[in-house]
Parts: C-alpha cells; sequence; structure tokens
C-alpha cells in the first residue's frame, strides 16, 4: 500500500522554469524547491506544526468537544499518505489516536448517528481504512462496515443521487461527492464488492455534473435542490447561484481519488475523466495570473468583499498535480499547478516562528440553507460566501495542502518507471 519516496532532492530555479513552456522539457527540468524547501519538506512542516498546535484536542473523550467528522479524517488521511513518503510514525500514531479514539471495542463510532444520514460522517471512514490495513485491527473493520451501511439506505433524489443529509431533503452538494465517493470505491476495492457498487460511485460523480455545470463559466454550482423549493435554489433549474471555490475542490479531489480505486474497464471511467478535465480547464481559466491562487467566488475576482482562498486554491493544486501525475491532464496542466503552489507558500504561508508554520486566509465553514451561519442566512449569494469567518490553520486546507505537497514532489521528481 505505501509507496517509498527515495531519490535525492535536487534544486531547481522556479524563476527560470515558469519563464519557459512545459511541454516537451523533461522532467529534470520541473522546479523542486519553493522557497529554500521542496514541497514534501513543506508538507512536513505544516504537518508537525499542526500536530503540535492541536495536540489531543481532536481525541474523543467523554464530556469532549472532538466530533467524528470529515475535516478529522482528511487530516489524518494526509499524515497516513505524508507517512508513506517519509516514514515519521508519529503519524500514524497521530491518525490512530485520533480516529481510533472514536471507535469502541465493537467497532461503533462514538457521536456517530446512521439515522442522520449525512454524508459528511462518511469521510473520515477513509482513514479507518488505511488504519485497518496498517494495524489490522478488527475495530476499524467493523466500523467501515457500519458506515457502509448507511450508504445502502441513503436517502436518494429520483434520478438515483445521495441527499447530502437527511436534514437537507431533495439536495445534492459537490461537498457530498469527496465524502462518500473516494471511500465507497476503496471500500468496493478491498472487500470485492460487485461491480454495482462501482456503478453507485460513478452514478453520483456524473449526476451531480449533469446537475450543476454551467457551460457558460465552465464552474460548478456548489448545490442543486430537485424539489427547487429551497430559498437559495434557482426556481428553473434549482441550482445554487454562486461558484464556491471549496466546493468545487471537494469536487475535483473526489474525481481524482476515485479514479484511484475504479477498475480500469469501468465504461464510466472516461466520462469521469472527460469532467474532471473539463472541471481543471474551467478552473484554471479562473486562477489569479498574479499570485497563482483562486478566490473564494471562484469567478468574481477582486470584486469588493472577496479574497484569496486557501483551502480552495490547496485543493485545486492537489487535483491539478495528481492529475497530470496520472495522465488525466496534458502536462500543461503542470503550469498552473506549480504556479498555484508557488503563490499559496508565498502568499498564504507564515512563518510563527520556534519552528511552527500556518497556512493562513482559510474560509471556515461555509453552506447552504439549514441553520444560519455567522448570523447570516446561508442563502449561496457571494455576500454570504464572503462574510463567514477567515481563520488560520483550518484543516479542510491543512489537510489538501499536505496532498499537494506529495502529488507536486512526485511532479518534479517521478519515480523512475
Amino acid at each position: 500500500m505505501k509507496k517509498t519516496f527515495n531519490r535525492p532532492f535536487i534544486l531547481f530555479s522556479l524563476a527560470g522554469f515558469l519563464s519557459a513552456a512545459i511541454p516537451g522539457l523533461a522532467d529534470s527540468s520541473l522546479p523542486r524547491e519553493f522557497a529554500g524547501a521542496t514541497p514534501l519538506q513543506w508538507s512536513v512542516r505544516l504537518a508537525d506544526s499542526e500536530i503540535a498546535r492541536r495536540g489531543d484536542s481532536l481525541v474523543w473523550k467523554q464530556g469532549g468537544t472532538a466530533k467524528w467528522d470529515y475535516t478529522v479524517g482528511l487530516f489524518t488521511l494526509s499524515l497516513l499518505k505524508l507517512d508513506g513518503q517519509v516514514h515519521n510514525p508519529d503519524y500514524v500514531k497521530f491518525a490512530e489516536n485520533t480516529i481510533g479514539s472514536f471507535i469502541t471495542s465493537e467497532g461503533k463510532i462514538q457521536g456517530y448517528k446512521l439515522e442522520d444520514y449525512s454524508l459528511d460522517n462518511i469521510n473520515a471512514g477513509r482513514t479507518a481504512l488505511e488504519l485497518s490495513q496498517l494495524t489490522h485491527d478488527a475495530r476499524y473493520q467493523k466500523a467501515v462496515a457500519l458506515l457502509r451501511k448507511q450508504l445502502e439506505t441513503q436517502p436518494r433524489t429520483s434520478d438515483g443521487g445521495f441527499w447530502h443529509k437527511k436534514r437537507y431533503p431533495n439536495q445534492m452538494w459537490l461537498d457530498g461527492l469527496y465524502m462518500a465517493g473516494p471511500f465507497s470505491a476503496e471500500y468496493a476495492k478491498l472487500f470485492n464488492e460487485p461491480a454495482t457498487a462501482f456503478d453507485d460511485v460513478a452514478k453520483q460523480i456524473l449526476l451531480v455534473a449533469a446537475h450543476t455545470y454551467d457551460p457558460a463559466t465552465g464552474l460548478f454550482y456548489h448545490g442543486w435542490d430537485e424539489s427547487k423549493k429551497q430559498s437559495w435554489a434557482n426556481k428553473t433549474t434549482g441550482t445554487s447561484s454562486n461558484f464556491w471555490g471549496r466546493a468545487i475542490g471537494w469536487y475535483a479531489m473526489a474525481m481524482v481519488d476515485v479514479l484511484d480505486f475504479l477498475p480500469a474497464h469501468h465504461p464510466a471511467r472516461a466520462e469521469i475523466i472527460a469532467t474532471f478535465q473539463k472541471l481543471c480547464a474551467g478552473v484554471v481559466k479562473y486562477q489569479d495570473p498574479k499570485t497563482g491562487l483562486w478566490y473564494q467566488v471562484v469567478d468574481q475576482g477582486n470584486r469588493q468583499g472577496n479574497y484569496l482562498e486557501a483551502t480552495a486554491s490547496a485543493m485545486f493544486v492537489y487535483a491539478l498535480a495528481k492529475g497530470v501525475n496520472h495522465g488525466y491532464l496534458s502536462r500543461e496542466y503542470a503550469t498552473a499547478a506549480i504556479k498555484g503552489y508557488d503563490g499559496i507558500i508565498k502568499n498564504l504561508i507564515k512563518d510563527d516562528g520556534g519552528g511552527r508554520w500556518s497556512l493562513t486566509q482559510c474560509c471556515s465553514v461555509a453552506g447552504l440553507g439549514g441553520s444560519p451561519g455567522n448570523s447570516k442566512m446561508r442563502d449561496g449569494s457571494f455576500d454570504y460566501y464572503v462574510s463567514e469567518p477567515i481563520v488560520n490553520n483550518d484543516l479542510k486546507g491543512v489537510g489538501p495542502f499536505i496532498l499537494a505537497g506529495i502529488e507536486l514532489q512526485s511532479l518534479a521528481a517521478p519515480a523512475n518507471p
């Protein structure tokens, strides 16, 4: 399962690279260093900083505030992926202590309620799948089986799309594709589920594309309400009204990760790759030319209140770099990935001193409908998206940044075939 990184770090000038065209260049011409460190070294820096900051705050304790949720799952998964490159047992230990703290000896998950039918609760199962293979602890296999059971009865739209949550009826959100898709595909592969399991994963990806894609911009709307009853929903199309960066980032990561597990000859594989290519073409079109970053509301540029946002930028860099590494995207997209990564390092990474680093300008949270956020209705408007708090070191940015570093390292120094 693990991939060993054993190549030397060879340093090249980023400025020299960006002045040249990508096509036809040898891999040795790609930059290996950003602001004095390789991408893997940057991943380690932020991982170590976040572990030190968090301590045991993510661990479940009776009466505590820690939750089984997608953010904890994303961060711990990124640590396990990083361990696969640099082999630091502290990363596995942190993931075990965190995710393992929620899982009882019977495989039940503290604080988890299947009857909520929240796709957000599925994503942490990816770390549990990894830990099941690493530790062979039966608790993890029981826990992931419980999460898989939820998806068997998850409420659906009339055409078969998963509701994002039971309390969000008739709605598909881009976020949900990352929450459930890669877990479902990996589970199906590991446990030899029938082909219909992969069919359903592919179906979710393609359904949300059909309902949310906007050909005028090349972007995808955050959500879709089949009933068209939500206050945020267009009464003709059912879509929300804006292009939120992180939602599109979740969807990009969902596709590129699902493809790791979808059978090579699956009939929907080519269409998923084509959808991913379409998403990346749209995203690159709105990359800020000065910084290489992406805005909170992707297509609105420097409109008053809009800002260059870290979590979406990290997600896009990860998806673009991985897409190039796996051959889903042409080599031209390496330019956008590298420019985006360099932009994060130069503009969003802060040296806190004492060996600690921070990722700044992270949107804390955003959604549609439900409970008002920040005392404002989650109506999908531009004003709503830019009104939510901006914080440092949100795990929805830290995790993708760590993963992006792994892909950038591979992009710059691919293993010998």
